[in-house]
């Protein structure tokens, strides 16, 4: 049987995504190491918690801000140059970090990083779409979804061991070492899969971009701080309105930044929205149980670290299996049995007390840790698979940027509710301890709340898999799409 090509034919595209993956490896783990670091960094530049909670704020607000952008920049800069540049601004933001004299140029150092997540994670999906053939794409989602999904689950691991063995420089440092080698393989194998196009910019779409989605996830970051008090809900007010502006121009434009006509497919729309929830239960695990496994049950950032590694693990190998699962079976029975076992595993994190055991703990992670992946390569490649040609690079900075948007506000979100629950019990006469643990719970019941939402939407995906779904999708005309980026197969050296 003769092989069947891919848009952008290349004889090893693993080796070409290879710098996409260790980028991408990189911004996740960046998301959740800094959850353990945080007293750490504390007491290094004295520094109040709300302060320091600004080196995942202002990281995951960069990001929002940069990501709308990746798909315009691809019709102007060729994907191999804007992927050397992404992967510099990590090294030399991992560098201003981990030698940082201060705290602000720590924090500086954190916002450059994001600018290269922002620009890779998009990269990475739609890239990958060009270079892997049909027949393939399950199985190459599954390895993407492992690396977007082990990388914060791992975090907090790597995290308490550089902080128990060495010095929380020592995270920053490590991030430098693998942008190094990212650059590296980007060098030798990365390919340009589009033609440069460089369409007209529009000032008004870059600035309610700009405005809107770094508006939502500064005032939703503020509101653990400063509570709903006018200054917030005045920056929630204008990103609501910006967003909408931003939202109304794409539709108008011939050629829009972001292509939204992809929501008018139903399989990509419903994929968006459980890739979202799935996403939000992530971030609000790896956000609390680093600390309540620290502040609740008293366990050293070291040993934490490594209560959460079972979990790493198993959320590698469920995602490689997902991933291989979907070219088999479909979305349909994953996404549904994913969101079901995350209920059962937030279930039991939220019956956890300050006297459980840490094989407890253990079992509850890995529990959540099958859950998750199982529904995220599933949902992602249904999302994708569902859109034409013309829509791969927008639906997937579509995808990204709701990701990272959401995550943002579903961290801040997690964080008013611990700060609401720790109050309720230290009003009731409980303990710093007991009150943390009850904090959590309110965190934690949240999640669940994202997996109900989630398993409703995934009522609407068909039993189809993503690549029928693809060949088969009438929603949208080929003629009302303006095309992204044109793959340029003839031009591309065999890798």
């Amino acid at each position: 049987m003769s092989r069947m090509k891919a848009r952008v034919d290349v004889k090893h595209p693993t080796l070409v995504m290879l710098g996409l993956y260790l980028g991408a490896f990189l911004g996740m783990l960046s998301e959740t190491s800094m959850n353990i670091a945080l007293p750490s960094l504390m007491e290094a530049f004295g520094v109040s918690a709300g302060t320091a909670q600004w080196l995942v704020v202002g990281y995951m607000l960069v990001i929002g801000v940069v990501l709308p952008f990746v798909g315009l920049l691809l019709k102007w800069f060729r994907a191999r140059t804007l992927l050397v540049v992404a992967l510099g601004a990590f090294l030399v933001g991992s560098l201003m970090s981990g030698f940082a004299p201060t705290f602000a140029l720590l924090l500086a150092g954190r916002m450059i990083q994001g600018i290269s997540t922002g620009l890779v994670l998009p990269m990475m999906f739609s890239v990958l779409l060009e270079v892997f053939p049909k027949n393939r794409i399950g199985a190459a989602m599954g390895l993407t979804t492992l690396i977007i999904m082990f990388a914060p689950a791992v975090g907090p691991t790597l995290s308490g061991f550089f902080i128990g063995m060495l010095s929380w420089r020592w995270i920053f440092h490590f991030f430098a070492i693998v942008a190094a080698v990212a650059l590296l393989c980007t060098f030798a194998f990365m390919v340009n899969p589009y033609e440069i196009t460089r369409p007209r910019i529009d000032a008004f779409s870059c600035v309610t971009s700009v405005v809107g989605f770094g508006g939502l996830v500064f005032g939703v970051s503020l509101i653990s701080e400063f509570g709903l008090s006018p200054v917030v809900v005045a920056i929630l007010v204008v990103g609501v309105v910006a967003v909408a502006l931003y939202g109304r121009r794409q539709l108008r434009m011939d050629v829009p930044v972001i292509n939204l006509r992809a929501f008018a497919i139903p399989q990509f729309t419903t994929g968006a929205i459980v890739v979202m929830m799935n996403f939000g239960i992530t971030l609000c695990a790896m956000y609390l149980m680093p600390q309540e496994i620290q502040d609740g049950m008293g366990i050293p950032a070291a040993m934490a670290g490594l209560v959460m590694l079972p979990g790493g693990i198993v959320n590698a190998l469920v995602s490689l299996l997902s991933g291989r699962l979907y070219d088999v079976i479909g979305p349909k029975v994953l996404v549904r049995s994913g969101l079901v076992v995350s209920v059962i595993g937030l279930g039991l994190l939220m019956a956890a007390g300050t006297t459980s055991s840490v094989p407890y703990i253990i079992a509850a992670h890995v529990v959540l840790m099958i859950g998750v992946p199982l529904t995220m390569s599933p949902a992602q490649s249904t999302a994708l698979a569902a859109l034409p040609p013309q829509l791969a690079t927008d639906g997937s900075t579509i995808l990204n940027t709701m990701q990272q948007v959401w995550g943002a506000i579903a961290t801040a979100v997690a964080t008013v509710l611990l700060g609401a629950g720790q109050s309720s019990a230290v009003r009731a006469g409980a303990g710093h301890a007991q009150a943390f643990v009850t904090g959590s719970r309110f965190g934690f019941a949240f999640a669940v709340a994202l997996a109900v939402v989630g398993f409703v939407a995934a009522l609407r995906i068909t039993s189809l898999s993503g690549l029928t779904r693809a060949e088969k999708v009438p929603d949208v005309e080929v003629r009302d799409i303006k095309p992204a980026a044109k793959p340029a197969v003839a031009r591309e050296r065999r890798v």
